[in-house]
């Protein structure tokens, strides 16, 4: 099992993730209180994002932890502001769970 998806094609994943949101939604949008984007709009952007993480062969709690935490970073890196970082983790992380049940 631990062949299929290795710790580097995870952190590998997690940037393309990171970088969907992005594209969709970038932190000059997201981080701005200017900005006023619909709830119902973010959600559509998540899951339009995250869409591909619901395909994945499912993973034990390490490797979702190992992924999200990667997610996070790759978010923070980015350059969005820590509470959408957390939002969008815990979307995915919740995504992953429910993809291996």
């Amino acid at each position: 099992m631990m062949g299929l998806f290795p710790p580097g094609r995870l952190d590998e994943f997690a940037k393309d993730l990171a970088r969907g949101v992005a594209r969709r939604y970038p932190p000059v949008i997201a981080n701005d209180p200017e900005q006023t984007v619909s709830q119902k709009r973010v959600a559509g952007i998540m899951e339009q994002a995250l869409s591909s993480a619901s395909g994945l062969e499912p993973l034990g709690f390490f490797r979702r932890a190992m992924l999200g935490k990667s997610f996070k970073w790759e978010l923070k890196e980015i350059g969005y502001e820590e509470e959408f970082v957390e939002t969008a983790a815990k979307e995915l992380t919740s995504r992953l769970r429910r993809a291996s049940q």
